[in-house]
């Protein structure tokens, strides 16, 4: 039997195994009517509080500012001698420092993925007013940490979505108050560039590398590796209104399943995609109609990107309203922590009311149908947003959020 906590899994079976596994939930049935949005405050989850370490730096409203503007984070690797590579090129961090938040001591026994997580922790529950004085007011056996990172992990990509939706079930149910999520990852060492050199995923664009990363371009070449961290401080609105934290966006639903088609290729019609997009919406409680922004996976492969908007038609059968758009555009792919740097791009949209650009869109692929926001930012008031984290293996991560209402 699935423990009640489990994320609901998409199956083609029977009517009769919904009866038997009352926690699976059947494609046949993610079309149903959304049920309506919770209204328990001990079983709502907002947003609180968010950190990051990014290409753009360590600061969420200058992180976001430089998206809007459209620029690139794409830079020529010096972490490590790339010239034995045909790619050379990658989303690479300059100028940290942890200063403040890891002693000295400390900071030089870390790894890069140890020391971007701690900073974005931090920074993050300074943004949700729990610095250190305050922190010690919290029951500590109500709070949790949990932080996806790519590599060791089983969902890889889509790992840092995935802790979310996994900690923010735990408070609605009821297991804790304050829970922080997200994702990290490091990955631009020889052994791991090699490997995705190797698989032939990376994008070979070293003469033009700041327009490498172009999805849904019709002469896009692979995905361009990058390193970060995205964390997220969710709290029940009832813990969240009794100490007056400031409510940046409110988390709806997720969903997560797999489909295991392929150990590197996604299943080219989106169909296990599209059946964890509507999952989530139905743990979300809204339709598909509700849904006016999409913070997509997107990561400027031949073959990904079609899946994803092939999964999306199947969901959204008009795609006139709804706003499209590609952080990796601008920052890459930062592999474990893509879904929690999204997800601040994501709550920056539904903050902000404007939607960052996606860049390097020259030549677009005509079957895309949806308005990508192509080059340019755009103004738009977004009513329920999803974004979306994919992975290898066929691990698919789907996650809601809107602003917060009383």
């Amino acid at each position: 039997m699935l423990p009640k906590n489990s994320s609901s899994i998409i199956v083609k079976s029977p009517a009769r195994l919904s009866r038997t596994f009352p926690h699976v939930l059947l494609a046949s049935q993610a079309s149903a009517p959304a049920p309506k949005r919770e209204k328990d405050a001990k079983k709502r989850v907002v947003i609180t509080g968010m950190g990051l370490v990014s290409v753009f730096g360590n600061d969420v409203d200058t992180y976001y500012d430089r998206l809007l503007a459209g620029e690139s984070g794409i830079s020529l690797i010096d972490k490590f001698d790339a010239s034995i590579f045909p790619t050379r090129f990658g989303g690479q961090i300059r100028g940290f420092k942890s200063d403040g938040y890891i002693d000295a001591k400390s900071d030089s026994k870390l790894d890069d993925s140890q020391r971007y997580c701690l900073v974005a922790g931090k920074t993050a529950l300074e943004d949700a007013g729990l610095g250190s004085h305050e922190l010690l007011k919290i029951d500590k056996e109500r709070a949790g940490v949990v932080v996806g990172s790519g590599a060791g992990g089983v969902t890889v990509f889509s790992d840092a979505a995935k802790s979310l939706m996994e900690k923010a079930d735990n408070i609605r149910l009821g297991k804790a108050d304050l829970m922080i999520a997200g994702g990290v990852d490091a990955p631009l060492i020889p052994l791991v560039f090699g490997g995705f050199v190797a698989c032939s995923a990376l994008s070979r664009r070293n003469h033009d590398h700041q327009t490498a990363s172009r999805p849904w371009d019709k002469q896009r070449d692979g995905f361009v590796m990058s390193e970060g961290a995205g964390v997220l401080v969710m709290e029940s609105l009832e813990h969240a209104m009794k100490r007056g934290a400031p409510i940046l966006a409110e988390y709806l639903g997720g969903a997560v399943n797999c489909d295991a088609y392929h150990i590197t290729n996604p299943r080219p019609d989106g169909f296990s995609v599209s059946s964890c997009i509507q999952s989530s919406l139905v743990d979300a409680g809204v339709s598909a109609e509700e849904v006016n922004y999409i913070n997509a996976h997107a990561t400027s492969t031949l073959i990904g990107d079609i899946a994803e908007v092939n999964a999306l038609k199947k969901v959204f059968k008009n795609t006139k309203g709804i706003k499209m758009n590609a952080t990796k555009s601008m920052i890459g792919h930062s592999m474990g922590a893509s879904g929690g740097l999204e997800a601040i791009a994501t709550i920056k949209a539904i903050q902000t009311g404007w939607l960052h650009p996606t860049i390097n869109q020259f030549n677009p692929e005509p079957r895309v149908e949806f308005d990508t926001v192509a080059n340019q930012k755009q103004q738009h008031e977004i009513n329920v947003a999803i974004s979306n984290s994919f992975g290898f293996g066929g691990q698919n991560s789907v996650i809601a959020f809107s602003a917060f209402k009383p």
